[in-house]
């Protein structure tokens, strides 16, 4: 996605404010009050209940309807879900379950399917009857899905009949009829998303299938099925061991220390199915779910598991002798390095954070994951000794790396955010305080760094240029992570601190467990803190070749490891260089970032004998003035912002890519070599 600069036009001594078109003066009475009806608040502020109008309230919509596939699931009333792109470009959800209710409610005279479809806060998950367990509790799911489409179709077989009822932006169009007989039951949902509120609709296919893939990890023995009309592709999803399967698939890339422990117990109507494997990396991945609800900031649940396993290893550890009387506990960070974990509660009144549902509140939650967990742990290593030395080993090595990466993390501590006596000596800062307006380039070579100080706005670009290709921190411990020069100057120029590695990196640090592990509540581990960044714009520019491409994926790989709310938060940007310089007459050149773009620009100069075509080799090689207007000037340039759409694939990517396994990186490269264009393979 590229992104340009945005200008801020500010208007002072306003006198009136226009809010929703109308014009808001002194008078104000009750008749200034709007009541809106019917599902028109959605369509009015759609962000309130779908997140945003982009990429990801767009695809939201597919992720509420497959979700009330997903609690018929949870019920024990569904087996078979199907999700279909359509060649209309409209999206479709089938399932097996019950069926919508189609008999009238007393309460509103409609049919139970137009109560489902077209009023806010309506469904079976309030009241116990419809859903003892389901990820949806606000009621806005399938009706906020019914308002922002341009039309949407509802068909549902019961009692032996099947039904049809259509709407057009949340407005019913017919009656619900019958249209059929039916032998079994089902629900049909199918929606073509409304231009006038997501603009153009572009749906990202990976989206799909990496929730559809998750989901049957989360639902063992549930067929789901993926298709699209527009390309024959066809895909199905069935996982009769769930998340064991899942921390499998999570670890495919890496070397197992034992085979995945696994346990599902029930406490006080709650079930918590834990999955768990250590392997040969250094990062920390647990993922946590509650009633499918992907909570990326944790919760409760997280809290309990944490405070289990920091206990049950450091009791086993000093069972069996591997931690002495005198020797200090091993702490959180220590016992969770290497560890894949997949973490699946299912309750009946779930309490998140906000209609998002990223956080568990629970607070009974924390008492009974901390309770099975170490019930269930301790129970797997008094049955497997030699799987419970191999994961105090490793802890104590954690234990020992992190001790010497505290010690390197005093080297890198950045005391004030003003203070450039703490900054690395090659950084040339910029002379604006606000990290807001601040950008930091991060250069490869001190030859383009020459040229990047000189090209730069002095006033709110820094350049940090960098030796070489960093440290791969994938397969790097801590402590020499800390160790390398070139991040030790990145940490500091940044000022945040590095956060613990892994997919739970931006998770809160639960005290309690920090107390029970370590003995003085204190984590051994540097900590992130995100408010000390001294630029909110973070862009890597390397050359446009392949060693440029390897440099920025290192550096994207320690942003993924170690400062994951950067990249989270949209702070990390690439670059984007020219590779070539057409010279049409004296005056007149013209810069192109590929072969496409030059051939394109050579076919509208026609065939012009003062036309000469000239490659950079590399930034260095660019002069201050190029390099400014090209890649530098936010009029000019286009920058590239990361940012983060699915954290399991991300991990992925990163753990097979720059991992230690070689088979699963040679794969990839015979799959793909073919067709990725992005890269100059001729460098």
């Amino acid at each position: 996605m590229a992104i340009d600069d945005e200008k801020v036009k500010q208007q002072a001594n306003e006198t009136e404010i226009e809010a929703d078109g109308a014009k808001i003066d002194g008078a104000y009475d009750a008749d200034n009050l709007t009541v809106l009806k019917g599902l028109e608040a959605v369509r009015m502020r759609p962000a309130m209940y779908i997140g945003s109008t982009g990429t990801r309230g767009l695809h939201h919509l597919f992720v509420e309807v497959v979700d009330n596939s997903i609690d018929e699931a949870l019920a024990g009333f569904c087996s078979e879900i199907d999700f279909t792109v359509h060649t209309d470009n409209s999206l479709s959800v089938r399932d097996n379950g019950r069926g919508i209710p189609v008999d009238v409610n007393t309460e509103t005279g409609l049919s139970g399917v137009e109560v489902a479809m077209t009023i806010l806060h309506a469904g079976g998950k309030f009241g116990g009857g419809g859903y003892k367990v389901s990820g949806g509790l606000h009621g806005v799911g399938v009706s906020a899905v019914n308002a922002l489409s341009e039309w949407c179709e509802v068909q549902v077989c019961r009692g032996g009949k099947c039904y049809r009822q259509r709407y057009e932006r949340g407005a019913p169009t017919t009656p619900l009829e019958v249209i059929g007989k039916a032998k079994t039951t089902s629900t049909f949902t199918r929606w073509m998303a409304d231009p006038e509120i997501f603009g153009e609709v572009d749906y990202h296919h990976d989206i799909f299938i990496n929730r559809l893939r998750e989901l049957s990890y989360l639902n063992k023995g549930i067929k789901i099925t993926f298709s699209d009309e527009n390309t024959g592709e066809s895909q199905e999803f069935k996982h009769d061991t769930g998340i064991a399967a899942f921390v499998e698939h999570l670890n495919k890339n890496r070397t197992g220390l034992h085979k995945v422990v696994y346990f599902l117990r029930s406490r006080e109507d709650t079930n918590v199915e834990i999955a768990m494997q250590y392997n040969d990396s250094f990062q920390e991945n647990i993922l946590t779910y509650a009633n499918n609800i992907n909570t990326i900031e944790g919760g409760t649940h997280l809290s309990g598991f944490k405070t289990a396993l920091t206990r049950v290893i450091n009791t086993y550890a000093r069972k069996s002798g591997a931690l002495k009387e005198k020797d200090t506990n091993l702490s959180g960070d220590d016992v969770r390095e290497g560890l894949t974990a997949v973490i699946s509660v299912q309750l009946l009144h779930p309490q998140f954070e906000g209609q998002t549902k990223t956080k568990l509140g629970n607070s009974d939650i924390e008492g009974i994951v901390n309770s099975i967990v170490g019930e269930g742990l301790s129970e797997f290593l008094e049955e497997n000794p030699a799987v419970g030395k191999r994961i105090v080993d490793k802890s104590l090595t954690a234990a020992r790396a992190r001790e010497a990466a505290r010690r390197a993390s005093e080297l890198v501590k950045r005391q004030n955010a003003l203070e450039n006596s703490a900054l690395p000596g090659k950084l040339s800062d910029c002379t604006e305080r606000d990290p807001a307006k601040c950008e930091l380039y991060l250069v490869e070579g001190e030859s383009a760094g020459g040229s990047a100080k000189q090209g730069r706005n002095r006033l709110y670009q820094a350049i940090l240029p960098l030796k070489g290709k960093i440290l791969n921190v994938e397969k790097t411990r801590i402590d020499k992570v800390l160790e390398n020069d070139e991040i030790r100057a990145l940490i500091s120029a940044l000022g945040t601190g590095i956060a613990n590695s892994g997919l739970s990196a931006n998770k809160d640090v639960d005290e309690t467990e920090e107390e029970e592990g370590n003995g003085n509540g204190k984590d051994s581990g540097s900590r992130f803190d995100i408010t000390r960044l001294r630029y909110h714009r973070v862009i890597i520019m390397t050359d446009a070749d392949v060693d440029g491409d390897h440099i920025r994926t290192l550096l994207l790989t320690f942003f993924f490891r170690y400062m994951l709310p950067l990249v989270e938060q949209g702070h990390i940007y690439l670059a984007q260089p020219p590779l070539f310089r057409i010279k049409a007459g004296k005056d007149t050149q013209y810069y192109a970032k590929d072969e496409r773009e030059r051939d394109e620009m050579l076919k509208s100069l026609g065939n012009r004998r003062d036309v000469i075509v000239s490659r950079f080799k590399g930034l260095g090689e660019m002069n201050a003035d190029q390099l400014a207007v090209t890649t530098m000037e936010p009029a000019n340039r286009t920058i590239v912002q990361i940012t983060l759409e699915d954290a399991v694939e991300a991990d992925d990517a990163f753990s097979m890519l720059m991992g230690e396994k070689v088979e699963p990186r040679r794969l990839f490269i015979e799959k793909n070599a073919k067709e990725f264009t992005g890269v100059d393979w001729h460098a």
